[in-house]
């Protein structure tokens, strides 16, 4: 799954769960927590396989449900020490949003889903090539990815990524623009003050 599909999920979730929960939008600091919640797992394990080869795959550390559950855990026990405790919240949801959707991805381009990452290190996956680094890896697998959506039969899979962009794009401006609002207005305040005598 890529990291805007990461986002997307991630962000709906939290969005769905405060306003179901607390009935309001969710803050600027917590959809910042959900943001990079959402790449954690990702942004641990893909170069610690592709890069320095220390991972057998770039789903292995950070992907396993054992590792998701103590680390959301003490993101929520550390948000609440500090009396923030919906930053804790958040991570914990952009994280634990981040694995179901990597288990479900296969599903949406014809292939079985993937469980076995979660159980990481007492199930073992087929490593990777390693060697060829992040940067030629990543782009490696965008060059799949391109070539795969450049197909006549991906139109459905573009629809679903298209109206998933668009829902979560709507449910942001709804939300209240966390937190590029909050940011635009401290950006005007600053330059309101700069412009007094």
């Amino acid at each position: 799954m890529w990291p805007w599909e990461h986002l997307v999920v991630g962000y709906l979730s939290y969005s769905l769960f405060v306003h179901a929960r607390y009935g309001r939008a969710p803050g600027a600091a917590p959809v910042v927590a959900v943001a990079f919640g959402t790449q954690f797992p990702d942004l641990v394990d893909k170069p610690l396989a592709w890069t320095l080869g220390l991972l057998p795959t770039g789903t292995s550390l950070a992907h396993s449900l054992f590792v998701a559950l103590a680390l959301s855990g003490l993101a929520v026990a550390a948000g609440r020490a500090v009396d923030r405790p919906t930053v804790g919240l958040g991570f914990a949801a952009g994280y634990l949003s981040h694995l179901p959707a990597d288990v479900l991805y296969p599903l949406l381009v014809g292939r079985e889903p993937a469980i076995t990452f979660l159980l990481w290190p007492l199930v073992s996956q087929p490593p990777v090539e390693a060697g060829i680094g992040f940067g030629e890896t990543v782009r490696v697998l965008f060059g799949k990815f391109a070539a795969a959506i450049a197909r006549p039969d991906a139109a459905g899979y573009l629809g679903a990524e298209l109206a998933a962009l668009l829902v979560a794009a709507g449910v942001w401006v709804y939300d209240g623009l966390p937190p590029a609002r909050r940011l635009w207005r401290g950006w005007r305040r600053a330059r309101s003050t700069e412009d007094e005598p």
